[in-house]
């Protein structure tokens, strides 16, 4: 076989891998969506404790069917502050431990049963109305599709085997260990997936020569394996790219634990050889070498699990010799970026974005408060670098939120949340612009050297308080996800509509006394119904928080637009 019959095979080869990596795409979704909020309290389950974090990566890892997604996911809970470097790399080398599940996948010989896996899958997947039935249709269907990938790549690679060119090149391979993690290296920094580079390794080792000879050794193909095992760690890297110094040092920690257990193991390829061997019994057989394969891979990622567990804390010292440099300002996101790797985690990063988004909206009523009250004319411009930051990070939530919906299949729990979470973006960005038209109220009256009567700024100083009052319980019912003090913002929000109507009965009152300057009078009417308009975004976010914890939406969604006009 020639270079360009070699060539004119290499779509096929393509199209198999991409059939492959898509049922891993779908099996791992399929696999969240049964899980549903239990993968939230997984992640939630994280202590101190280093073999708690390795159990809980390899279960994560385990549903989602990829170590690059679980340390993406590390990456950005380290930069959202909920994990610790200690913390991460407990769960990192469990992702490396669940990863090795697709390389034992890879040696079930059910390829006669993948059409009808996909035919099965396909039924229940597309025509089936019950969701739980639905997701596991889904699982039955990306199965399916996984094996025919692999049926397409062993078919593509099965006339390879009997090319000189590519005999001769596995034998170059087999000749330099270090050629052989170079190439591992490579191919899986390109296709993002060290199991779909794994797989086509699986495929290509189980291929016989002309004389009945397996096309790869073993020792050829461990090489490569620790390559892709290495190669893998590029998509954490990538994630890590604007996050916080910490998240850096969390992908940085997993380059180093694949890069220092690689190198180790390299010199050790002819022990693990013959342990495979001891544990297989005889290896003549090139059809087992999918299976020796995926033995070498799970005891390299044991082992180096088993080396680095006790040196957590000096690793952690190690990573940390990167001081990095924090360019983060306030009008850059912190929590979110563009992968999302699962609508569950997604959504937790949004809503820590959103939680920042609400505590500058807090720091602006303060501000406000002090513009207003004491005249402080140097917080203006503070207030308006706040309202950009505030409208910036509604419009960057707002385009994650909408990647989630159209890369992600939602349960209703996790539909109903994110629909709430765009409302509740909405409302914060609203009560920013309300700081930012009562503070320009402040500026006209600073600038034409007006102030409220005495009177009028105890009541407004009243008004502030129970404002700051009720954000800081909007916020808390968001944060905890708490029924009760979302139903005490409810409470406070219609007393504000009470107050609003004697506060204005009382300023008339002294306008006919005389008591007040009458060019204050607008501003003053404008400003106290600006304040109530805070509440009712407040009772807004408030109900959003109710219909998260019931997982319905409610009736009073229809009535919102005219409170937002």
């Amino acid at each position: 076989m020639d270079t360009k019959e070699i060539l004119r095979l290499l779509p096929g080869l393509l199209g198999g891998i991409a059939i492959f990596l898509y049922g891993m795409f779908l099996l791992g979704e399929g696999l969240q969506k049964v899980a549903g909020e239990r993968l939230r309290y997984i992640i939630g389950l994280l202590t101190t404790n280093p073999f708690m974090g390795i159990l809980v990566g390899m279960v994560v890892t385990a549903l989602i069917q990829s170590s690059s997604a679980t340390t993406v996911m590390v990456v950005g809970f380290v930069s959202a502050g909920l994990m610790t470097l200690k913390q991460a790399m407990g769960v990192i080398m469990g992702a490396n431990i669940g990863t090795t599940i697709t390389a034992w996948l890879v040696t079930i010989d059910i390829g006669d049963y993948a059409l009808p896996l996909i035919a099965l899958g396909f039924i229940l997947f597309f025509f089936v109305k019950n969701r739980r039935i639905k997701y596991v249709g889904q699982i039955i269907f990306a199965f399916g599709l996984l094996f025919f990938g692999l049926n397409i790549m062993g078919d593509i690679m099965a006339p390879l085997s009997k090319s000189r060119e590519v005999e001769y090149a596995m034998l170059q391979v087999g000749g330099n260990k270090w050629l052989g993690v170079l190439i591992g290296t490579v191919a899986t920094a390109v296709i993002q997936s060290s199991s779909a580079t794994i797989a086509i390794l699986q495929k290509l080792a189980s291929q016989t020569t002309a004389a009945g000879e397996a096309l790869m050794s073993l020792e050829a193909a461990i090489p490569i394996m620790y390559g892709c095992n290495i190669g893998t760690t590029i998509t954490a890297l990538l994630a890590s790219i604007g996050a916080s110094t910490n998240a850096k040092r969390a992908a940085i920690a997993h380059s180093v634990i694949k890069i220092i257990g690689a190198f180790i193991f390299i010199w050790l390829i002819g022990p693990l050889n013959q342990l495979v061997n001891l544990i297989m019994g005889n290896l003549s057989s090139p059809a087992s070498m999918d299976t020796a394969i995926a033995i070498s891979h799970t005891v390299f990622n044991i082992s180096i699990t088993i080396l680095f567990l006790p040196l957590t804390q000096l690793l952690v010292k190690l990573v940390t010799l990167y001081k990095g440099r924090d360019e983060l300002t306030e009008k850059t996101l912190i929590y979110i970026g563009d992968k999302i790797s699962s609508p569950t985690v997604a959504m937790e990063m949004a809503k820590k974005e959103m939680l920042r988004m609400a505590k500058i909206v807090q720091k602006m009523v303060n501000y406000t408060k002090e513009v207003i009250l004491e005249q402080k004319a140097s917080l203006i411009p503070e207030v308006e670098k706040m309202e950009d930051t505030v409208d910036m990070l509604q419009h960057e939530i707002l385009n994650y939120l909408s990647k989630i919906l159209s890369q992600s299949a939602l349960t209703e729990g996790q539909s109903v949340r994110l629909t709430g979470y765009m409302r509740m973006i909405h409302d914060f960005e609203r009560i920013g612009d309300h700081c930012d038209s009562s503070t320009m109220l402040g500026a006209s009256n600073i600038e034409n050297k007006l102030q409220y009567s005495e009177s009028a700024l105890i009541e407004l100083k009243e008004v502030f308080e129970k404002i700051e009052n009720v954000i800081q319980k909007t916020v808390e019912a968001f944060e905890n996800n708490d029924e009760n003090t979302a139903r005490n913002v409810l409470s406070e929000e219609n007393s504000m509509d009470n107050i609003e109507k004697t506060l204005r009965e009382r300023h008339l009152e002294r306008l006919n006394k005389g008591e007040c300057n009458p060019n204050t009078a607008i501003t003053y009417v404008e400003l106290i119904h600006t304040l109530e308009r805070m509440t009712d975004n407040c009772k807004n976010i408030a109900e959003s928080v109710m219909d998260d914890i019931h997982h319905k939406l409610s009736a009073h969604y229809s009535g919102r637009e005219n409170v937002h006009a």
